[in-house]
């Protein structure tokens, strides 16, 4: 990985202000062009900007900088890292602590039943597995298959929330959106339940017998009749 150069302008300024580099050789090291150093030089640029010295952070040197004022074809080399640091940048299956490894088996059945839209690659992402394995849980023919157990991989701690929404995200990217069958939708359509028949009738009333109910409320009257002529005495 080449080196990148900290706050080019800031070192421009430290470099025509305690060297006697050209304003080419100064404007090459630091990716500038010569008429910007030259206004650097003359203050009409990078007013304000403190100087930084690359010879501090490491990135030139006293011998290197006095070749260059010795020699005005002579371009400026950055100077190697002390410290080389890794790349962030993640090949493969996911790193898997060995205390969680025994976990991820059941991460996986939980992740290929409640996720099928996701890969093998994406699953093997996610937990840090092989493909062989995920074959074998979705076959049933892992050596554990009788004892395993669904577990999100989210609270095993073996992927992020985020992680695992951004993957189900890229497998559902471009998908046709599922059918009210695939839903598994109860409701009846508008159209069915307009053709049914609109009646309030109840089973009760239609077994009332219109004159069992004017008799008894004749009897009714008749009765109450009697009481009042019996009050009377």
């Amino acid at each position: 990985m080449a080196q990148q150069l900290l706050m080019p302008k800031a070192t421009a300024v430290w470099l025509v202000d305690n060297t006697a580099l050209s304003f080419e050789q100064i404007a090459t090291f630091c990716k500038l062009h010569p008429l910007e150093v030259k206004a650097i030089a003359d203050g009409e640029s990078a007013q304000g900007i403190k100087g930084l010295d690359p010879i501090a952070t490491g990135q030139l040197s006293r011998d290197e900088i006095a070749r260059a004022e010795g020699n005005p074809n002579h371009k400026l080399k950055i100077s190697e890292p002390k410290v080389r640091v890794p790349d962030n940048k993640r090949k493969g299956p996911r790193y898997t602590p060995v205390s969680k490894r025994q976990d991820r088996p059941n991460a996986i059945l939980w992740l290929v039943r409640n996720h099928a839209e996701l890969k093998d690659a994406q699953i093997s992402r996610l937990v840090g597995t092989t493909k062989s394995t995920i074959e074998q849980i979705r076959e049933r023919t892992h050596w554990n298959s009788t004892n395993l157990t669904a577990m999100d991989p989210v609270t095993l701690g073996l992927c992020t929330q985020i992680d695992l929404d951004l993957e189900v995200e890229r497998a559902n990217k471009g998908r046709p959106l599922p059918t009210a069958a695939e839903l598994g939708a109860t409701l009846e359509a508008s159209k069915e339940t307009e053709k049914l028949p609109f009646s309030y009738e109840r089973e009760e009333e239609k077994e009332i017998d219109a004159d069992a109910v004017f008799s008894k409320l004749k009897a009714l009257k008749s009765d109450r009749k009697d009481e009042d002529e019996d009050g009377a005495f």
